[in-house]
């Protein structure tokens, strides 16, 4: 479950919000969530960012509520009508802890339940207008925009490019950041949270959460070979490494520097790919 951090500087929702959710008690804030959910009872509320976003999103959870294999959260509409007010979203809370170590294959199992769940789901034009960070990124991963990567990454998502070939994979809607964002609950199915969606194939989902273990958890080659083998596998590998270097390098680019154990994370991981690759 997710623990109650004593943080101080989590912004919290107004009365006004509470009301409109029908919610009573205490807002408290929550570990994760980038520091920004807080919890009201058995709800858990959280900045929305775009409001057409979160009605979409809303609607297609509900949609998915008591699929096999995998738990997703429940939406509140206020009572108004809406699943957004004064910028906060709310949703049921959902029992579970993040983190992958030792849960990979589970992890992994969900995302791919989640995924043929969303098979049929039409492409949302909403995707075209994103811009964040991460969007930008996933295009330049697969090479659909000519944007230039700031540096201090350029020279090294330059190089991984020209690996790259064409792969034939089936596009849909997935889920781009699935690590930490998969909650373990024993007797409970992982629960899948913070919908990132993308429209690209399953195994480019899988190839994420892969190039996170390989930077952040020292994953060994058994988790490679099973979730992403082959010679697209090692497509998908490439592009997800350069999804995450890239959108790093976009949002250091704005504040600076790029920590040294960074570079040491994506020069070992991209000698990795880049040999996997040519072997």
């Amino acid at each position: 479950m997710h623990g109650v951090t004593p943080a101080t500087d989590t912004a919290l929702p107004p009365s006004s919000v509470l009301k409109a959710f029908q919610l009573t008690g205490r807002p408290e804030p929550l570990e994760g969530g980038q520091g920004q959910s807080v919890r009201v009872g058995d709800v858990v509320l959280k900045p929305a960012g775009d409001s057409a976003d979160v009605e979409w999103t809303a609607r297609l959870m509900d949609g998915l509520q008591g699929q096999r294999g995998f738990r997703v959260p429940r939406f509140l509409r206020s009572v108004s009508g809406g699943y957004v007010v004064e910028g906060w979203a709310a949703t049921r809370f959902l029992m579970g802890e993040p983190g992958p170590a030792g849960r990979w294959d589970s992890l992994l199992a969900a995302g791919r339940a989640f995924h043929e769940a969303l098979r049929d789901v039409p492409r949302p034009d909403r995707l075209d207008v994103h811009q964040h960070p991460w969007a930008v990124a996933d295009r330049v991963a697969w090479g659909e925009t000519t944007t230039e990567v700031p540096e201090p990454v350029s020279q090294l998502v330059a190089r991984l490019q020209a690996f790259r070939e064409p792969v034939d994979a089936r596009a849909q809607l997935i889920h781009g950041d699935l690590t930490g964002n998969v909650l373990f609950a024993p007797g409970h199915a992982p629960a899948i949270i913070d919908f990132s969606p993308y429209w690209r194939p399953v195994a480019y989902a899988d190839a994420i959460v892969v190039v996170d273990g390989l930077l952040y958890h020292r994953v060994g080659l058994h988790l490679v070979d099973s979730a992403v083998p082959g010679a697209e596998g090692a497509q998908m590998l490439l592009r997800a490494l350069i999804f995450r270097l890239a959108a790093l390098g976009v949002l250091v680019g704005r504040t600076g520097a790029l920590a040294e154990e960074e570079w040491t994370r994506f020069a070992r991981v991209s000698q990795f790919v880049e040999e996997r690759i040519g072997g």
